[in-house]
């Protein structure tokens, strides 16, 4: 299977890593052992030899990963493989192999991975026909502040979208957004204890819940520490 999602989000990625870059010395932001280093990527010439299966790893990783809400809107759950892809193919294409441009790539995509009490998401809204896509992503403006998680018995909880970069803006919605989503130590607990989880969209514009199956339960559970 091929992932033809890589181009869309490295698009939108560039604006974020602008943002990075910008604010790469604030003290504040949180880093984790957990992130990805230098010294975790392939040079470019082992990428060379090992891309082939490493894509297909992968590739294969992820589909526990996609969360189809409906038949246009995509969650893909990032962790350290998806954004190691990710720099791996931001250094391949761009042929970057000085440390501190390899650097810079890694404080933009760092903040993807999660922090071990969250999920991280990209969403893609996703629709094939030009023109079609002009009038839903106006149509769907905003529609990333309503995505939803909930663990079984437990409330609903917002993603956070975007928090680097607001991306619907002049009365249409970005076709790829930035979606984290916060757990609490209850929320997790009952995962653990094997609690149903589900995501959505609590928007009359777009209404949809999917209880996702349990290899992505599992899948998602591993991102918590």
């Amino acid at each position: 299977m091929r992932d033809d999602t890589f181009p869309a989000r490295r698009e939108a990625l560039r604006a974020r890593r602008h943002l990075a870059l910008v604010h790469s010395d604030d003290s504040t932001r949180t880093r984790r052992m957990d992130k990805l280093r230098r010294a975790d990527l392939f040079t470019l010439e082992a990428y060379a030899e090992a891309r082939d299966e490493f894509r297909a790893r992968v590739i294969a990783h992820k589909q526990a990963r996609r969360v189809p809400l409906g038949a246009n809107v995509n969650l893909l759950f990032e962790d350290r493989l998806t954004v190691q892809y990710q720099v791996q193919e931001m250094l391949r294409i761009e042929r970057i192999f000085e440390p501190r441009a390899i650097q810079d790539e890694l404080d933009a995509y760092n903040p993807l991975v999660p922090d071990g009490a969250n999920l991280k998401a990209t969403m893609l809204l996703e629709f094939p026909d030009p023109g079609e896509r002009k009038r839903e992503l106006a149509r769907l403006c905003g529609i990333e502040h309503r995505v939803y998680a909930q663990v079984q018995g437990l409330a609903r909880v917002l993603a956070v979208a975007d928090e680097d970069l607001e991306r619907s803006e002049a009365g249409k919605s970005a076709a790829v957004h930035f979606l984290r989503f916060e757990f609490s130590p209850t929320a997790v607990m009952a995962l653990r204890a094997g609690a149903g989880l589900a995501f959505g969209i609590d928007d009359a514009r777009l209404p949809v819940q999917l209880a996702v199956p349990e290899a992505t339960r599992q899948a998602l559970l591993a991102d918590f520490a």
